[in-house]
């Protein structure tokens, strides 16, 4: 099977490459740019040196349909809600990693975005691919909307107490923290070395993209989830994501219940790995990995549950579970091309 990436030089597409490369069932077939046409790869990340030596590549719709059986859009949010029609009508299956088709409201979208959203006919092609909880089989599917780094995290964290109703919906609060590749490879002063460095930044307070996105979800899984409280802060390091999520009980439980509960859960799911009980993972224990580890607390003084979630924010929250998304399109087993070990130390 042939892929084309239609944004590589951003970080999430660099990761694409790195997993493609050495998929067994899948090879690049070309890489594109709107703005770095004709210039190579290796110009952008010298570290793929080794790996390729192609030149990017205008976006021609009808060259890339007639050419490529998969499409990753790794593109900024407004670029994919333009070019994925396009694609569709190549016939040409499409992977996008940008926030343009995940959240289903029109309206929704250009208040949170900022901008004009995909048309409603591609709203509903698009399956949003939390690969853990698909409501659909996606060898069927055509266009995969792949999950936000943020909502990765907070979803597959929050998934059996929402599902099960074990929670007051209105009591939701998460806490999360991402290093600062999250932000892309434009430099700002946000992301200024001289700025992150020994500091610790909250930012988009209440207005953060991925709000929407993560309520659409849980009011899905259970209509009593209306809004949440969801904060995000800049840390001083490159990968990673950090969702300390809590919530209040609605019925009585135990520490054991609860892990007993999120084991059973994700039993066969070979990428969640929960923790031993009085254990809390760290991001570094999945760096560049396709793995979500967490863990849960319960203090019985508030009646309030914790759980940890951490994943690598360019790995399962974002390439990795892209390559995962295809993988299940394809009939391939999930970890294919995923299945390494994180880096450590």
């Amino acid at each position: 099977m042939k892929a084309a990436i239609i944004g590589v030089t951003g970080y999430g597409g660099a990761e694409l490459v790195r997993i493609l490369h050495q998929h067994p069932e899948v090879s690049i077939h070309s890489f594109h740019s709107s703005s770095q046409q004709g210039n190579r790869v290796i110009e952008s990340y010298p570290h793929l040196q080794s790996i390729t030596a192609q030149v990017l590549e205008d976006i021609h719709i009808e060259k890339i349909g007639n050419e490529a059986d998969f499409v990753f859009l790794a593109t900024p949010s407004g670029v994919a809600a333009n070019l994925v029609p396009q694609l569709m009508n190549q016939n040409v299956k499409v992977i996008d990693l940008s926030g343009d088709f995940r959240i289903k409201n029109r309206e929704v979208y250009k208040k949170w975005y900022k901008k004009e959203a995909a048309e409603e006919h591609w709203l509903n092609e698009a399956v949003y691919g939390l690969t853990e909880w698909l409501d659909t089989d996606l060898k069927e599917a055509k266009l995969i909307s792949n999950p936000g780094c943020y909502p990765t995290a907070t979803l597959l964290g929050l998934a059996p107490l929402v599902k099960n109703k074990l929670i007051d919906e209105k009591s939701i609060i998460i806490d999360a923290k991402s290093g600062v590749s999250g932000a892309g490879r434009n430099v700002s002063p946000v992301t200024h070395f001289s700025e992150t460095n020994e500091n610790l930044k909250i930012y988009k307070v209440n207005e953060h993209q991925h709000i929407p996105e993560i309520e659409q979800v849980l009011s899905g899984w259970n209509p009593g989830v209306r809004a949440v409280t969801f904060s995000t802060h800049l840390i001083p390091m490159t990968r990673g994501i950090m969702a300390t999520i809590y919530a209040s009980a609605s019925i009585d439980t135990n520490i054991d219940q609860l892990f007993d509960l999120y084991r059973e859960t994700y039993e066969g799911c070979y990428f969640i790995r929960i923790r031993e009980k009085g254990t809390f993972p760290s991001t570094k224990e999945v760096y560049g990995s396709n793995f979500c580890d967490i863990s849960l607390a319960y203090d019985e003084r508030t009646n309030r549950i914790m759980v940890v979630s951490v994943i690598d924010n360019l790995m399962k929250g974002a390439a990795g579970q892209a390559v995962q998304n295809m993988n299940m399109m394809l009939g391939l087993d999930e970890k294919t091309g995923l299945d390494f070990v994180p880096v450590y130390p």
